[in-house]
């Protein structure tokens, strides 16, 4: 964009936005261009963009009447983006090559079964390194390798936050409210990110990118729905209120652009039929913060002249606004699905994480709450974004906690994968109290809802705190009942009895570092949830012996989610160990309440870094209990050594395309048994150890065959299958024999017929 056209106002008689039409003719041409190399495929990377603090056309008023300005928003939207994208793909015959209708969750196991999910604002380069760059070196992807991690989850890298006037604002969520289809210059560039995609195939392996189809951050896409402007006030869940009811609305405060309705408010403007009023929940409720779903804009001026206020969803923080995906201009849907064939087509990535994806349609139901979970349209939309993906090669994976009805719904239709919201909390819990009653309950619900393990992500600690996860017990299923510790309760009063257990053993006077997070969950590490099961109540000095019984448990942890079907995951956090920071570190991160920050310790992988400030990160370094990947692989006692030989038993066997076929009940409070199928057809068996104390215990199974217990990681036998006489009902023999672990040991175990 040339000076001379910024600075140019409309002369009187111009229409308002016909000069941003006229700017934008000559893209037509460039649309043509790009049509005609389809194997070359990137939205306009190359358009200006602004950048913190700077006023890109003074004097003049960031306003909808500004048609300098609404040019200048359309140069950074998705929608536009997307509409070129879009273009370049149509009337292809790739666009026909791949089988597309139904989720293959075993497909997506064929090209990526061990993922490390990186969270960049916590990844330590070496100095002038980027994160994009750090992340395809060769270095790390033969740690990789040797370690048996075939994809890399890269986490939000895009442009995110929102643009104030002419400026460009942080990020309100870690960059999970994008604004642009851009690489955001923090994280690395474009080229930096083939080269990484590059570096994976290289060494075996994928690259796994976000899209998040549920909202945006107030980037350029909501300022031009703000200013009414073409098709961009259909992306959202906004309506403009009447200047005649403006009275019911509260006050913007200087500086802010919009402000949470209370519910009182939410509720008049639910009467008066311009909102569709309060939805099942309100995610991260906090009061005189976010009190409800709902927010208010202040006074905007439009295209056309007119002062219009919005009052728009936002499921999330009020910097999130929701996609509309159900509007007559379908803009929403086509902003979403331009993002995600950008990602697949043009950066090279192999599959894509579908972040809040759940509450993708809301409706207004008589005398009751709004729907918002669970609803039709999001199955809909999932169907779609997991279709399109599916169609150019790649897979999704789902990442939200939905009760398990959801799950295998969304899961039959849209979604490749899902992350497993299932057992975490069961299997956190069992090592917290010794005792798997929960987390058998949990497996057993899903297997009689049809859920398969093999469709779900196993995953270890990711950037958020560790939520509860509860929704399952105490909404969808809050007045069924449940036999757990010898009583029937609901499965509301369930939940708030594990909910409790959590926060009682791993927070407070028990876990002084580990800290409690709004009402979802608690900020930790998977190290420290180890330390609290231990009782330990303070992370200085941890002695030799107390790390090595951590490393232990957090082994025992790696072998539930990595020996049954699915894809197991891990972060960096785990791979060295990490501690949660102590609060006076993050002291300005968590100043709003946001304790996850305790947790986001810098990690270095490598050992590139030469002190405690992690100078590639704003972040202080967290305390690593294991090392760097370099130091540990050459001790064979180390986690990342042990964890290898965990996923070549997992890799060598196929445990990852199995079926789980029972959880059966144990003699043992400690223990976990998880009778598979393998698509070899054999029976395998896994056996877990949550307590500190060794056991010795009887596994008993109909699906267990008579023949030898073979050890798949000592690759020995070490038992043999006693048949019992048929079950006079059912016809069939059970199959027993006897296992001894150690402390946190685990055992994977195969049936030679």
């Amino acid at each position: 964009m040339a000076t001379d056209d910024l600075n140019s106002q409309p002369t009187q008689g111009d229409h308002p936005g016909d000069l941003a039409d006229d700017f934008f003719a000559d893209l037509s041409f460039e649309s043509q261009r790009f049509a005609a190399r389809p194997s070359k495929l990137r939205p306009r990377a190359m358009r200006r963009q602004p950048t913190p603090g700077s006023i890109a056309a003074p004097p003049f008023e960031a306003d909808g009447r500004n048609t300098a300005y609404v040019a200048w928003l359309v140069e950074q939207s998705m929608l536009k983006d997307a509409t070129v994208l879009a273009r370049q793909l149509a009337g292809h015959a790739s666009m026909w090559s791949n089988p597309y209708a139904q989720p293959d969750p075993r497909a997506a196991l064929d090209k990526a079964q061990v993922w490390f999910t990186a969270y960049p604002l916590s990844f330590v380069t070496r100095p002038g390194e980027s994160f994009l760059s750090a992340l395809g070196s060769d270095d790390l992807w033969s740690a990789f390798e040797k370690i048996g991690i075939d994809a890399v989850h890269t986490g939000p890298v895009k442009l995110a936050g929102g643009i104030s006037g002419w400026t460009l604002t942080p990020s309100v969520d870690g960059h999970f409210d994008r604004i642009s289809m851009v690489i955001d210059p923090i994280f690395g560039t474009e080229e930096e990110y083939r080269e990484m995609c590059e570096a994976a195939a290289r060494h075996h392996g994928t690259v796994i990118d976000d899209i998040v189809p549920g909202h945006t951050g107030k980037g350029a896409d909501f300022r031009l729905a703000e200013i009414n402007y073409q098709d961009y006030p259909g992306i959202y869940h906004m309506v403009s209120i009447p200047e005649e009811a403006w009275h019911l609305l509260p006050d913007v405060p200087e500086g802010r652009d919009s402000v949470n309705l209370d519910a009182e408010t939410e509720q008049k403007l639910a009467d008066e039929g311009y909102i569709i009023g309060a939805l099942q929940r309100v995610i991260f409720y906090e009061p005189g913060v976010k009190e409800t779903n709902w927010s208010v804009s202040r006074e905007v001026h439009g295209v056309d002249g007119v002062a219009r206020r919005w009052v728009y969803l936002h499921y999330f923080k009020d910097g999130q606004p929701s996609v509309n995906w159900l509007d007559p201009t379908f803009a929403g849907m086509r902003m979403v699905m331009g993002d995600a064939l950008h990602s697949l087509t043009d950066l090279g990535s192999g599959g894509l994480r579908l972040d809040a994806n759940g509450f993708l349609g809301v409706e207004k139901r008589a005398d009751d709450l709004a729907w918002s979970e669970g609803h039709p349209l999001s199955q809909a939309a999932n169907q779609l974004i997991g279709s399109m993906v599916r169609k150019v090669g790649g897979f999704t994976f789902q990442e939200l906690n939905l009760a398990m009805d959801d799950i295998v719904a969304t899961g039959s239709v849209g979604p490749d994968l899902s992350y497993d919201f299932v057992t975490r909390p069961g299997y956190h819990v069992a090592l917290l109290t010794g005792d798997t009653e929960f987390l058998r309950l949990t497996l057993n619900e899903s297997l009689a809802l049809g859920i398969d393990q093999a469709s779900l992500v196993h995953a270890l600690q990711n950037h958020d705190e560790l939520t509860y996860e509860l929704v399952h017990f105490e909404s969808a299923h809050a007045h069924d009942t449940y036999t757990f510790a010898g009583e029937e309760l609901t499965g509301r009063e369930l939940a708030e009895r594990v909910r409790t257990t959590m926060r009682t053993t791993m927070a407070g006077e028990a876990a002084p570092y580990n800290a409690l997070f709004v009402q979802n969950g608690i900020a930790c590490t998977t190290a420290s949830v180890i330390t609290a099961a231990l009782g330990i109540s303070s992370l200085d000095d941890l002695t030799d012996e107390q790390v090595a019984t951590v490393r232990d448990a957090h082994l025992l942890l790696a072998k539930y989610n990595a020996w049954q079907p699915g894809v197991f995951a891990l972060s960096g956090w785990d791979l060295v160990g990490a501690v949660p920071l102590a609060r006076e570190q993050v002291q300005s991160l968590i100043a709003t309440g946001d304790t996850r920050w305790i947790e986001r310790g810098a990690y270095d992988l490598l050992g590139v870094s030469s002190d405690d400030t992690a100078a590639s990160t704003n972040v202080p370094l967290a305390h690593a209990l294991y090392g760097s990947l370099p130091a540990q692989l050459d001790d064979p006692d180390s986690f990342a050594r042990r964890l290898a030989d965990v996923l070549a038993v997992r890799r060598r066997h196929g445990l990852g395309t199995g079926t789980l076929l029972e959880v059966p009940d144990v003699d043992e409070p400690g223990l976990l048994v998880l009778i598979n199928r393998l698509a070899i057809g054999a029976c395998q068996v896994t056996v877990l150890n949550f307590s500190n104390q060794p056991v010795t215990a009887q596994v008993q199974s109909v699906h267990v065959p008579a023949g030898r217990v073979l050890d798949l990681a000592a690759r020995r036998t070490v038992g043999t299958v006693e048949v019992g006489a048929a079950d006079v009902e059912t016809g069939l023999c059970q199959g027993s024999f006897s296992v001894t672990l150690e402390p946190f040991g685990g055992k994977a175990l195969i049936i030679k017929e």
